[in-house]
């Protein structure tokens, strides 16, 4: 069940919502009103595959289990069996295929692959369950109560593509004694962020989509893709992942926020990061802070040397890259961010030995960010092909290797430059892969957007929308735009949700929802 679906809208959310909300008003009902939420979490995981119900729920009592075995004897075996069992069954029903075509290309071998359906969110409740157990042997965790376990595991608003929730954010907001004082506001703010993100999702995300995937089905077909094509494409693949994953956000924590829950920050504003590391404390934030505190840390982090810390960035990327998708793309994608940030803090380190300030200014910063996105935008595309034959032929065409093609329109308003680019080898013929105006119009808007425009978090940093970040000090800063819960702003995005919801012609998956 998609949030973006008509069943989500108006069956499924006002049902829980409503029922939530008349057993938490009665007095001591707060438990009984969270039993409901995470029995309406199961319908919502059940709703797309019941068989795989079972496996939620059965993750569930077994790290519950051991985390209850663990608070009584931290024991490194204990330890070890949990965290075994959940990365063998992570490694089952998501990288056994991957294992065995791998093995069969290095041995030269056949390879027959195992009919297997992806779990959805496996990769994410296996995630924050191996978590907590780590966080358990280490004494971080007080709370051992079964029901508030379950619906820290399978809260439908991040169920299924996230945020990666840590127990000591979310445990306490499930205390029987938090009242809900402010109700009213948290209705107001949770909707306003859900209506953004929809925005964000049906309105951008799928409209970018219309420009990219035709570009990358070509790619996997086997066709050459000229200059222009490929980054009209590869551009588009970018808004539609930065739109899609943000529209997701902030509709979970939208949801969340309904329900008087507060979820992490998870995305902001990634595009307007000046450095990689800067991009990796923005892009899917609780991911990378589970991969630093759970991975790269123990690794050793940037404690013994710069050989260590450059090695230990790329087993973390690799692994991060792997988590995504099990396939070679995902790894090398990874690997690449994995010397994106060795290249960054050399820099930075090569920078702090000059004997005069290097402060950029603004064109330096505007420099910066569009360094960032370039770096981030190629990329992209080994995170979208679908092998690497067909990232090649993208790459091709963003090198300009597969010539450099316009539409015949484009002669009219060309003029002059027409004859001196006929001379440089430039071809005025049909493109199948490239929209004109219509599409360079729409890129436009997309880079104001995501690069000069306040995100939603900011909008309403008066009201808390979401936990605060770590990683991030000016997470939740406010802009010099501000929501506010008055009849303006209601009828502007009603107006804009109904424009939404009469566009919606076809229903498509978060692209998370893949990993």
């Amino acid at each position: 069940m998609l949030f973006h679906s008509y069943t989500f809208l108006f069956l499924f959310l006002p049902c829980v919502f409503g029922t939530f909300l008349y057993l938490e008003e009665r007095k001591q009902q707060r438990e009984l009103a969270l039993a409901w939420l995470v029995i309406a979490s199961w319908f919502f995981y059940a709703w797309w595959q019941p068989v795989y119900l079972f496996l939620l729920l059965l993750s569930t009592l077994f790290n519950f289990g051991v985390g209850w075995g663990l608070q009584s004897t931290p024991r490194r075996s204990l330890l070890v069996l949990g965290v075994g069992g959940n990365l063998a069954l992570l490694g089952y029903f998501k990288y056994a295929n991957f294992f065995l075509h791998s093995t069969g290309v290095l041995f030269d071998t056949a390879f027959s692959p195992v009919s297997i359906i992806l779990p959805l969110a496996i990769s994410f409740f296996t995630f924050q369950q191996i978590a907590w157990l780590v966080d358990v042997y280490r004494g971080r965790v007080t709370e051992y109560n079964l029901l508030h376990y379950c619906l820290f595991v399978c809260f439908f608003p991040q169920l299924i593509a996230g945020p990666i929730v840590h127990h000591n954010e979310m445990m306490p907001q499930f205390s029987p004694g938090r009242e809900r004082s402010h109700r009213r506001r948290d209705v107001e703010v949770g909707v306003t962020i859900f209506c953004f993100g929809f925005l964000k999702k049906v309105v951008l995300a799928d409209t970018a989509a219309v420009y990219a995937d035709p570009v990358f089905a070509a790619a996997a077909h086997g066709e050459s893709i000229s200059f222009f094509e490929a980054w009209g494409g590869t551009l588009a693949y970018s808004f539609q992942l930065y739109f899609d994953f943000s529209g997701y956000s902030d509709m979970a924590i939208g949801l969340a926020r309904l329900f008087g829950i507060r979820l992490p920050v998870n995305f902001f504003s990634p595009y307007q990061s000046a450095s990689i590391i800067d991009f990796w404390r923005r892009w899917h934030m609780t991911l990378s802070r589970f991969l630093r505190n759970y991975l790269y840390i123990p690794l050793g982090g940037n404690r013994s040397g710069l050989t260590r810390t450059s090695l230990n960035l790329l087993a973390t990327m690799g692994l991060g890259g792997l988590w995504h998708g099990a396939d070679w793309t995902f790894v090398c994608w990874g690997l690449l961010h994995g010397g994106y940030l060795i290249l960054n803090r050399s820099w930075r380190f090569m920078r702090s030995l000059l004997p005069w300030p290097t402060g950029a200014g603004r064109f330096g910063f505007s420099l910066s960010v569009s360094l960032t996105f370039l770096a981030v935008t190629l990329g992209w595309v080994l995170f979208r092909a679908d092998s690497f034959a067909a990232a090649v032929r993208v790459y091709r065409g963003l090198a300009g290797r597969n010539g450099m093609i316009l539409p015949p329109d484009a002669v009219d308003w060309l003029g002059p430059l027409h004859p001196w680019l006929l001379q440089l080898g430039w071809r005025f013929e049909s493109v199948r892969y490239l929209y004109g105006w219509e599409q360079l119009a729409w890129l436009i808007v997309l880079g104001v957007i995501a690069f000069l425009l306040p995100n939603t978090m900011q909008l309403l940093a008066r009201y808390k929308p979401a936990l605060p970040s770590q990683s991030l000090s000016v997470a939740l800063q406010g802009s010099r735009i501000q929501w506010r819960p008055t009849v303006y702003w209601a009828a502007a995005l009603a107006v804009l949700m109904s424009w939404a919801l009469l566009a919606i012609n076809r229903v498509d998956e978060f692209l998370y929802f893949q990993f």
